[in-house]
């Protein structure tokens, strides 16, 4: 275990606030930097527990340090003999490791099963020893933390490895936080390795863990384990940013006085907050650079500013903005919408007479602690359980269990194979922001970014989603390939028919991996089916009755032929207007029909018009429809039962398993209009009917 995460003499610095509540409190992100800008002595171990009950009792005034004392005599005595690679008496990690975790702010039970959690695997220690000595809830951790530890399957190995650990992470949100700590230390002491296994080692760590650290909210351990791995992939960047930094030391640091004028705003505001400086971590600094070039002072850090209530942090806000330069484009309130893995701050910058611009960000102290050590600072998901349910083998419900956890619970159980896992696993991480859309029942789905109603469709209906031919977004008829923004209203259209499926497109639209993976096997499964159903258009199917109705308006134009305009339809009692055409026929449109406003531009004469005192009338319907067999029959059925006569009926061709019905209808009575329509609504597969 290296020196700089274990020996407290190496880094004096401790907190401010920690200082003043009169404990010293080791700080991890220091610890980390410390690790890469050089090696300190190794002279010593740690004063082996002690450490890690001081950094618990400073999260955890009243914790009972007894039952971590057993767990590391335990553990002590079990891994004796045993040594790292590097040297080191092998207890020196599961020390390290829960060190790591008792800074963030870990509770006993976890800190607990840290100090155990190579003992099952590694040491003659059996789960019913652990259960027997510890209880149920620690016995559960160290299980699901065993049964992620890596296992020989050949090429396959590291995506079966966390496929493993979503699972029992599933079971419980604590074991993916052991298992984080886990590689954080492994990355800090991976120098006694050779380059290639420290390289494929560090590609891991940087394609899943740190989006699964960034997931959970573990900035601490994420912004340390990118520099550990910013420094093994790029050394030549690292060494540049390291030079930088080194360089940035040496001279005057503005962000202090800023940080000054800031506090003095505040104080004179009446506003109590405490103002920090903030450091950029390495891979931090580097991605300023490439966006700015030339680095200012300023670039190096942000200021922190920590205040006790919400109404503070919009209170911090409007001073800065009135007593500094604000730069709008860098605000960004993730107050009013936090982020999907529980962050909440307000992002500003300002600009100071001096001509520098620095980063604030103003967040409340519960805020600062969620965005350090995510859900590790949520404690113990399962304190109000019963101890029934922490006896069940089934699955528990972690009520600490973000959304998205729960999608790759269930995708990653359909993924046919490791490499498909694997792929869409880094998919689905890369996703950097979740939306929620309401379901038409009331309940919620959680999407990433981007989703589209395809992806609602399958979070909501599983596989019953290969029968959806459209959707309805806040009310409105729209196709399943449509983007969904936060706060949509969907209502999802399946068909009826059993043996519908999706078309090969959907993949272009689908973003979330139980969609992708449903859809890829049902094509798969069906190779004859998978050509598009819209990539051959055909003609439209027309059906025209043996004779036209007569138009039942009467124009204030003697001898006059009267006809009803096709484009509109109209029928009494609708408001109409006529306009005499060619031949000296008067056509009636209905007073809100496009073409009245057309008549008009060109200069044709207008003709009042009104109805007959005989009511029938020629009306038309369009019915948009699920696809089915003997749909036209039924819906044909179900108009002659109205009395209804059709003149015509057009039928288009399905467009995602969705059909248009035209009908032209003679109405033996104008005031049967609605019954008639809501008659072909009744049409099973039918979902609208609508004039023309």
């Amino acid at each position: 275990m290296s020196a700089e995460a274990t020996n407290p003499e190496a880094h004096p610095e401790v907190r401010p606030e920690l200082r003043r509540r009169g404990r010293t409190r080791l700080d991890l992100r220091r610890l980390g930097r410390a690790a890469l800008l050089g090696p300190t002595s190794r002279d010593r171990l740690p004063d082996a527990i002690g450490h890690v009950a001081e950094a618990h009792r400073a999260h955890h005034p009243d914790a009972d340090l007894s039952v971590l004392r057993r767990a590391y005599l335990l553990a002590e005595t079990s891994h004796r003999g045993q040594m790292r690679k590097s040297g080191e008496p092998y207890i020196t990690h599961p020390l390290a490791v829960t060190l790591i975790l008792a800074e963030l702010g870990a509770e006993t039970t976890t800190l607990t099963a840290s100090l155990l959690h190579d003992t099952v695997e590694d040491t003659d220690v059996t789960l019913d020893q652990v259960r027997e000595e510890f209880g149920d809830e620690v016995c559960f951790i160290v299980d699901g933390v065993t049964k992620v530890e890596k296992i020989d399957y050949g090429a396959a190995a590291e995506p079966e490895t966390f496929r493993k650990m979503l699972v029992a992470t599933g079971n419980d949100v604590r074991v993916m936080s052991i298992k984080l700590a886990d590689r954080l230390h492994n990355m800090r002491t991976l120098g006694v390795m050779r380059p290639e296994k420290q390289a494929r080692i560090a590609k891991v760590t940087r394609d899943v863990l740190i989006p699964l650290a960034e997931r959970l909210g573990v900035q601490a351990l994420k912004t340390e384990l990118e520099d550990l791995v910013f420094a093994i992939l790029h050394p030549e960047e690292y060494e540049h940013t390291r030079a930088l930094i080194a360089a940035h030391a040496g001279e005057n640091d503005p962000l202090p006085a800023i940080a000054d004028s800031v506090r003095t705003v505040l104080r004179e505001a009446g506003i109590a907050a405490e103002v920090q400086v903030r450091p950029r971590h390495f891979v931090s600094v580097h991605r300023v650079a490439l966006k700015r070039g030339e680095l200012r002072g300023s670039d190096f850090g942000r200021v922190l500013v920590l205040v006790g209530e919400n109404a503070d942090c919009y209170a911090v806000l409007g001073e800065l903005h009135t007593c500094f330069t604000p730069v709008v484009s860098e605000f960004k309130d993730f107050i009013a919408a936090p982020k999907f893995n529980l962050y909440q701050s307000l992002h500003t910058a300002v600009a100071t007479p001096e001509g520098y611009v620095a980063e604030v960000i103003v967040r409340t102290r519960q805020m600062h602690r969620v965005a350090e050590a995510g859900v590790v600072a949520l404690g113990n998901p399962y304190t109000t359980a019963s101890a029934d349910a922490a006896e069940c083998d089934e699955e528990r419900v972690d009520p600490t269990r973000p959304g998205w956890l729960s999608r790759l619970l269930d995708w990653q159980q359909s993924a046919p194979d490791p490499d498909t896992f694997w792929s869409v696993l880094r998919a689905e991480l890369a996703q950097d922001r979740e939306i929620t859309v309401f379901r038409a029942d009331g309940g919620t789905l959680g999407l990433p970014a981007g989703a589209s109603c395809i992806d609602a469709a399958y979070a909501q209906h599983g596989e019953a989603a290969h029968g959806c031919i459209g959707a309805r977004v806040n009310g409105r008829l729209t196709s399943l390939s449509s983007p969904l923004s936060d706060g949509d209203t969907v209502q999802l259209l399946l068909a009826q028919d059993a043996s519908s499926g999706p078309a090969a497109e959907w993949l272009d639209h689908a973003k979330t991996p139980a969609a992708r993976i449903a859809i890829g096997s049902w094509l798969e499964a069906h190779p004859d089916r998978a050509m598009s159903t819209t990539s051959a258009a055909r003609a439209p199917l027309s059906v025209v009755g043996a004779r036209g109705g007569g138009a039942n308006a009467v124009a204030d134009l003697p001898d006059a032929p009267v006809r009803l305009a096709g484009c509109c339809t109209p029928v009494p009692p609708d408001a109409v207007a006529g306009f005499v055409v060619r031949g000296g026929a008067v056509t009636v449109h209905r007073i809100h029909c496009a073409a009245v406003a057309q008549m008009r531009a060109v200069g044709r004469t207008s003709v009042a018009v009104h109805w007959r005192a005989t009511a029938d009338c020629r009306v038309t319907l369009l019915a948009e429809s699920f696809g089915r067999p003997h749909l036209l029959a039924d819906l044909t059925e179900a108009i002659a039962r109205q009395g209804v006569e059709v003149v015509s009926a057009t039928v288009e061709p399905p467009v995602e398993q969705r059909v248009r019905h035209t009908y032209t209808l003679q109405l033996p009575d104008a005031t049967g209009l609605p019954a008639l329509m809501r008659a072909m609504r009744d049409v099973p597969g039918v979902y609208d009917v609508s004039r023309a």
